[in-house]
């Protein structure tokens, strides 16, 4: 049987998705926080962005279709990043 590339993706996805479950119930999640949470965000934009290219396919899409979504992908994390760190007291 051989491994191809959206296995590859989906077992990375299903580990992360693991990690950041670990990060959050092992109490690892101390001081500096922020840097902790751009850690769990940047491995959901790392999510988004396999699901992006591989399972929706966009990797030999027209590069403006890739590039809204990722822009798109990469502003949302970045606002709800932004919406963090201004909270923080």
């Amino acid at each position: 049987m051989k491994v191809k590339g959206l296995d590859i993706v989906w077992l990375m996805l299903l580990a992360a998705t693991a990690f950041t479950w670990w990060l959050g119930h092992s109490g690892a999640l101390v001081p500096p926080r922020l840097a902790m949470m751009a850690l769990v965000f940047g491995l959901a934009w790392l999510k988004g962005l396999g699901v992006i290219l591989e399972f929706m396919e966009l990797r030999h899409a027209p590069p403006a279709w890739r590039w809204a979504l990722i822009g798109g992908l990469t502003l949302i994390v970045g606002l709800i990043l932004l919406a963090y760190w201004l909270a923080e007291p």
